[in-house]
């Protein structure tokens, strides 16, 4: 019997792909991966050139992804059967061999493969190689820390209601808004009622060769890149002498 494991891959430079999960890639007979119908899929470059020759690719392609509202009956019923789907697929291939599913960032970080995780708890043996998360490659990218001192760092989606995104940045010290693509003219506005626009960052395919960093507030309202993250840098206490010493 064999089992399901998924890899985690990062924020999107191969070298920060752990040596745990290199080794999974570089030895797995099949690989499955998520992407949009039609798509190369971001997961799949990532490991361009790290695959066995003779590796069985499994491309878990999503019915939908921005075509209808997330909150829509349409969109949940079309993901959840996805998601079903591909769980009873997974559990059976399982049966006779290892099947290694690439995540970007860290999989139970709104991960996608934590739908699959669910899904097949007491069908199939499952493990889950951690991976660093993308907003952390992106934090890193701008060279300045996330957080100091005792600052609050709140991580959050972009998908949430306009008056969540206010209620929670006006609480936190550091920011991380996940999730932006369409929704980045709404966190725009929650950050500028805060009083946190001219603060806070874009940091568009983090710590890739295309990678993007913008002030968010030169950002164009039309320009919603999806893979993006928005970070606000905490300015919390630090050891540090006075003018006077």
């Amino acid at each position: 019997m064999g089992r399901i494991l998924c890899a985690g891959l990062g924020p999107g430079d191969p070298d920060l792909i752990s040596v745990r999960s290199d080794r999974a890639i570089r030895a797995a007979t099949d690989i499955a991966h998520f992407r949009k119908a039609g798509r190369a899929g971001q997961t799949r470059r990532i490991v361009e050139g790290m695959l066995r020759p003779d590796v069985v690719e499994h491309a878990m392609e999503y019915p939908v992804t921005t075509e209808l509202p997330f909150d829509s009956p349409e969109y949940i019923e079309a993901l959840a059967r996805f998601y079903d789907d591909w769980a009873s697929r997974l559990s059976e291939l399982s049966k006779t061999r290892d099947i290694v599913v690439l995540c970007e960032g860290d999989p139970f970080l709104y991960g996608s493969f934590m739908h699959l995780y669910t899904r097949l708890q007491g069908r199939a043996e499952v493990e889950v190689i951690p991976g660093i998360p993308g907003m952390v490659g992106c934090w890193w990218a701008t060279g300045t820390p996330i957080t100091w001192g005792d600052d609050v760092l709140t991580v959050m989606a972009g998908t949430l209601p306009e008056a969540d995104l206010v209620a929670h940045m006006a609480r936190s010290d550091a920011i991380v808004v996940m999730k932006t693509g369409r929704n980045l003219p709404k966190i725009k506005r929650a950050l500028a009622v805060t009083g946190r626009l001219d603060a806070a960052w874009l940091v568009e395919r983090g710590t890739m060769p295309t990678q993007r960093i913008a002030r968010l507030v030169d950002v164009a309202e039309e320009d919603c890149p999806y893979f993006a993250i928005v970070l606000v840098h905490g300015q919390g206490r630090r050891p540090e002498l006075g003018d006077e010493a």
